[in-house]
């Protein structure tokens, strides 16, 4: 079944895969308190205005979220994120932006769906709302899960227990997530996966996991990447006495956007486009050599 406001389906490989290159993401946050930009876009016509900038900066999906998970944060009513997010989806849909929604409610989904997104983003894995499996296999479309340890969605700060190998923990939880939404009804070609960076991880285990990015990548699943301005990633300038920032971090985020991009990653989510997508660039030239063309768009 797909919802009725939307007027065409999407998939993974035919939408938002791009031959020879990694795919980018860029983030619309339409909060008060995101860790990096919150209040920035939270108004409708902001938020527009800005995704249509990282289009034109060579985004090729927007993720629009309504609702933060910066560490500390608080959880906004169902209503105020739906409200939040839907306008931006169906303005930019109209216009033909592919878009994604980060949620992880059930209904927010279901909104977004009905305003044409392209993509459920949810950073519980479909853990958070019992009804979200449900959402992701009645709307048929491409979905990405992501892992995320802890007792209590919404606040991503601390570290979990995972227990002593966090590149075995998850792979295994990835692993399960997706046989969860497989035995909801969500076609296999619709499934990405994300690591979960910064998620109750430590700096070491963020390390690990992008050491390992190439198990992931040689996975079942296209793997998805979001370091953008984590914490791990401000303190590369910290550590050498500099001023850090989650801005001050887009170089750092670009030299992961270019490696994970050099080993295959199918997607990297990020704040500042204008440098990841260089970066995706210059890494599929490298793979490509002498055979690089450049491609439009």
């Amino acid at each position: 079944m797909t919802s009725a406001g939307r007027a065409r389906s999407y998939s993974v490989a035919g939408d938002m895969t791009f031959p020879g290159r990694t795919t980018v993401m860029g983030i619309v946050n339409v909060t008060e308190d995101s860790f990096s930009d919150g209040g920035k876009w939270l108004g409708i016509d902001d938020a527009i205005a800005h995704a249509k900038d990282l289009v034109a900066q060579g985004a090729d999906i927007i993720d629009v979220g309504g609702e933060s998970t910066r560490p500390g944060a608080t959880r906004v009513d169902a209503d105020v994120e739906a409200r939040r997010v839907a306008p931006v989806i169906e303005a930019l849909s109209q216009e033909g932006i592919l878009t994604s929604v980060d949620t992880m409610r059930a209904s927010t989904a279901a909104a977004a769906a009905e305003a044409g997104v392209a993509l459920i983003n949810d950073v519980s894995g479909g853990l958070a709302d019992a009804d979200m499996y449900r959402v992701m296999a009645d709307t048929d479309l491409p979905v990405c899960l992501m892992h995320w340890r802890t007792v209590q969605f919404g606040d991503a700060a601390g570290s979990a227990d995972h227990g002593g190998d966090v590149v075995r923990d998850v792979h295994e939880t990835l692993d399960r997530l997706a046989d969860n939404a497989l035995k909801a009804g969500v076609r296999g070609e619709n499934i990405t996966v994300d690591p979960g960076l910064g998620f109750a991880k430590t700096p070491q285990d963020n390390w690990a996991l992008l050491k390992a990015l190439p198990e992931f990548i040689a996975g079942e699943y296209p793997v998805l990447v979001g370091a953008s301005r984590k914490r791990f990633l401000t303190q590369v300038r910290a550590d050498r006495g500099l001023e850090a920032s989650p801005q001050l971090a887009d170089p750092a985020t670009a030299a992961v956007t270019a490696l994970s991009a050099h080993l295959g990653a199918w997607c990297v989510r990020v704040h500042e486009v204008d440098v990841s997508r260089d970066a995706v660039d210059v890494a599929a030239a490298w793979r490509q050599g002498a055979n690089f063309r450049p491609q439009e768009g």
